[in-house]
């Protein structure tokens, strides 16, 4: 199976901006835990403080559909429920 890399950014609106950096540590400590993640960035912008730029890395396909069904039940995936998404995923 091919890896999966996961590369682009999210623009969190204002009002939720603090509560995204302090939820951060926490969901980059988890997903870096998960079997199968190679990598993972988000590296806030320092022109503009609600982009935060995206990269992973997952071994393959199931480890990143994986991820992605933890964060969607996760206090990350529910805090961040109004964040733009602009991602591009390869294998």
């Amino acid at each position: 199976m091919a890896k999966v890399t996961l590369k682009g950014f999210i623009k969190v609106p204002g009002r939720d901006l603090e509560a995204v950096e302090d939820e951060l540590v926490i969901h980059r400590q988890l997903t870096l835990e998960e079997p199968g993640c190679i990598t993972f960035k988000v590296i806030q912008d320092k022109t503009d403080p609600c982009r935060f730029d995206v990269y992973e890395e997952f071994i393959d396909r199931k480890a990143f559909e994986q991820h992605q069904q933890r964060v969607a039940s996760s206090d990350w995936g529910k805090l961040t429920r109004n964040v733009k998404r602009h991602y591009e995923v390869f294998e």
